[in-house]
């Protein structure tokens, strides 16, 4: 009987892994349109059109609105704030419970187990974390590869112009969510926050483009917003969502919205985006209502993050500076140490192990699991148990078989006895934290006991991130953070004996200092741990030590996910340029390079061959005036031109040019015929077939390119222009020679309307250089070349 069960175990095995995805699909892996990028350079990630494109089919979509649109327009942004908020809160109670529940039926089975045997116990312990591990890590590999990671520095690059596909679609949510309970409820040295940044993300951008058309799961009346900007906004209320429902913080996801994602802010999105995280937070609330009265199974304390520290240390001397400035440059030292073995062993695991296939993938993070899962079962059983505090009597120790929190009792042969090192290991990581900050448990811990969990639980922190799971590393940097700082907690509270002094407290400036040393965040980070402690007296002192981290982290190397943006091959734009810029001009910046345009009549032939020869994205279109001199008209995107020829509508077999000022022009496309899926390849000039007689005709380009691209001097400075591009968001940049006359001047006087109550009209002045002052007043006069680029002659380079 045990032979035959052997026997359907080995054949049950031998299948699953014939399943598994060996080396040889590693190739097909890699070019999956849904993946993330899988080289060093940047052609899997292409540029956001952030710029308004005012062709002429936006001059008229624009003329045809009137108010009552513009007020609908408005109110659905506010609509779908609403929804992101509700749809982010949804998908962290959901991820919450579930860990919770996978955490609580862990260590219920194992306490239970353990009272008869432990070998048991730890056989029972590692298959549960196992099998948490597998699923998840195998939902990444064959559903959803986009999902792994954190997702943070993809968004910040989508943020930033840059689009890498795969990042936003749905499968890539599906695999997020049921991704991190897998990760998180295994065990791993990992947390949830990051990805429910990605998350709320992705819930953004979904609403913004109206669902999944892949998996039939669009409305039309959600398809609203057509262009990048506006999708921009959407991911933008996501990412603060996101923050908002991990930590219970809507202002610090706000802030981290602003502070550490985004390259672009205007105060109406400002007000957006504290709306979406205020109805994160009631949404948050309202479960946790719920599920207090039960209905969750084992959600109770844990879940979402909020150690309270009210009840902490009242107030603090000036003799506990010198040591808590001691926890900042500690945190510094360890936050640019954990970015750089992170940096080294990310770049080794994408470059070497993970062009191994799927498989090696999946045994990777299954291996780590288990190692996982020996040293947090197996540590704490070395470790001598000590007598539980008789001095507080609401102290519960120790804990109830099948409990976890305070005061585990593992291994011990004393009913009234603890394990100090279980008590941390034995724990889910929101619980363990919480044990951490509690106060009025001085010498709960000992000095012995934490030092091995931070050198463990480091390295496993190490090891951890850049596995093809879902993760984050909020929660593992306060764990070590708060760690090393209840150790300075304890000398402190030796030193000064006659202080108020509680460990608990230095352990969250240790979790400030290690965040702070390693993501370089300041205002938002502050915000976030003064919200889930609920203590604003500690508001300085997290002050001071994020300061110090960062100032000693910046010394030595950037940022977590500024580095990891740039393992991946994301070209973030950061917020200053290089000082080399300040002496090259952009001329210099465009170097020799060729400028491939077009003719505003062009050949169709001569269109898809220029697709077919080069990659660039967006194209000067030139014409000649009356009196035969060449003028640049416009900018037109790849993407305007692969629809164009798609469609074939435009064709024409007539090389005349179409007559702009006639009121009669036949528009044949609609803005959304233009837009480009959200994170997908899009259309490609492969995906497009052409007849013979089709690239005989030709196609006039004046109603569809931008007349109004962004223009500079070729001796501009390359820093001037690096400004503009990051502020403004754009995509291309004009270079070209000096102009040879100047039509007006715009001074911010010039900016300001002025109604006219008389003819209803909305009247500027401009500063013509032909204005003449007659009796202190200025003559205004209208120049017909104005915006039509006349004196220009062809550009210099096209910045891209």
């Amino acid at each position: 009987m045990l032979a035959n069960h052997l026997q359907n175990g080995v054949e049950t095995a031998k299948l699953i892994w014939s399943r598994l995805p060996n080396a040889e699909d590693a190739s097909d892996a890699e070019l999956d349109e849904d993946g993330v990028l899988r080289n060093d350079g940047f052609d899997g990630v292409e540029s956001l059109d952030y710029e308004v494109i005012e062709n002429y089919a936006y001059r008229q979509e624009q003329a045809r609105r009137g108010k009552l649109y513009v007020w609908y327009y408005v109110g659905v942004k506010w609509f779908f704030a609403l929804l992101i908020g509700i749809g982010t809160g949804f998908a962290a109670v959901l991820i919450n419970i579930s860990v919770e529940n996978f955490a609580g039926w862990k260590y219920s089975w194992t306490f239970t187990i353990i009272q008869r045997s432990y070998v048991a116990g730890f056989i029972v312990y590692t298959s549960i974390n196992l099998a948490l591990v597998f699923s998840s890590v195998y939902i990444i590999t064959q559903f959803a590869p986009a999902a792994a990671g954190s997702g943070i520095p993809e968004i910040k690059g989508y943020l930033n112009g840059i689009d890498t596909r795969g990042i936003l679609l749905f499968r890539t949510l599906i695999g997020k969510i049921f991704g991190s309970i897998g990760s998180v409820g295994g065990g791993l040295a990992l947390g949830k926050e990051g990805p429910l940044v990605h998350t709320g993300a992705c819930i953004a951008s979904l609403l913004g483009q109206g669902g999944s058309t892949k998996y039939h799961l669009s409305t039309r009346w959600l398809q609203v917003f057509k262009s990048d900007r506006d999708r921009r906004d959407l991911v933008t209320c996501g990412c603060a969502a996101g923050v908002a429902a991990a930590f219970r913080a809507p202002v610090g996801g706000v802030l981290f919205a602003l502070e550490e994602v985004t390259s672009w802010w205007r105060s109406q999105l400002m007000w957006r985006v504290f709306f979406t995280s205020a109805v994160v937070a009631v949404v948050v609330r309202t479960a946790m209502g719920w599920c207090k009265t039960g209905n969750c199974g084992h959600f109770g304390s844990g879940g979402f993050i909020i150690w309270d520290l009210s009840d902490g240390q009242e107030d603090y001397s000036f003799a506990e500076l010198l040591p808590m400035a001691i926890i900042g440059v500690i945190g510094g030292l360890l936050g640019a140490l954990f970015n750089q073995l992170t940096l080294y062993i990310t770049h080794w695991r994408r470059n070497y192990l993970h062009k191994k296939g799927n498989r090696v993938k999946i045994i990777e993070a299954c291996l780590i699991s288990v190692i996982t899962s020996v040293i947090s079962f197996g540590l704490p059983l070395f470790r001598k148990c000590s007598a539980c505090p008789d001095s507080d009597a609401s102290i519960e120790c120790p804990r109830a078989p099948g409990m976890y929190g305070n005061y585990v009792n593992f291994f011990c042969t004393k009913e009234n006895e603890y394990n100090d090192l279980a008590t941390i290991f034995f724990n889910t990581q929101d619980d363990a934290i919480r044990n951490l900050f509690s106060a009025k448990t001085i010498h709960e811990y000992s000095a012995q006991s934490l030092l091995t969990f931070l050198v463990m639980f480091y390295g496993l922190a190490v090891v951890t991130f850049g596995t093809a799971v879902p993760a984050g590393q909020f929660v593992p940097g306060i764990m070590i953070g708060s760690t090393y700082g209840r150790l300075v907690g304890m000398f402190v509270v030796r030193l000064y004996e006659k202080l108020n002094i509680e460990e608990g407290t230095y352990a969250l400036l240790g979790a400030a200092s290690f965040l702070g040393g390693s993501m370089r965040m300041t205002v938002s980070l502050c915000v976030i741990m003064v919200e889930i402690t609920n203590n604003l007296k500690l508001l300085p002192l997290i002050m001071l030590v994020l300061l110090i981290s960062k100032a000693v982290g910046d010394a030595f190397n950037e940022g977590l996910y500024e580095e990891q943006a740039r393992l991946r091959g994301i070209p973030l734009l950061e917020s200053r340029p290089k000082n080399l810029m300040r002496k090259m001009t952009a001329k210099e910046a465009c170097g020799n390079q060729k400028v491939c345009y077009f003719t505003r009549v062009v050949k169709v032939a001569d269109v898809a061959a220029i697709l077919r020869t080069n990659s660039h994205n967006g194209f000067p279109v030139v014409d000649q005036s009356r009196s035969g001199e060449t003028m640049v008209i416009g900018l037109i995107l790849r993407s305007h031109l692969l629809v164009l020829l798609q469609s074939k509508a435009d064709f024409q077999h007539s090389p005349l040019a179409v007559d702009m000022r006639s009121q009669s022009i036949p528009i044949r496309h609609s803005l959304s015929d233009f837009v480009k899926p959200v994170s997908s390849k899009g259309l490609s000039i492969s995906d497009i077939h052409l007849s013979p007689d089709d690239l005989e005709m030709y196609i006039d380009l004046a109603p569809f390119v931008n007349p109004s691209p962004y223009v500079v001097p070729e001796d501009m400075s390359l820093t001037k222009v690096y400004n503009l591009f990051r502020q403004l968001g754009l995509r291309h940049i004009f270079v070209v020679p000096r102009a040879s006359r100047v039509i007006g001047m715009i001074t911010r006087k010039d900016l300001i309307f002025e109604d006219n109550d008389d003819s209803g009209s909305v009247e500027l002045q401009s500063t013509s250089v032909r204005g003449r002052h007659r009796g202190g007043n200025r003559v205004r006069t209208r120049n017909p070349d104005v915006g039509q680029g006349q004196g220009h002659p062809l550009l210099n380079g096209l910045l891209e």
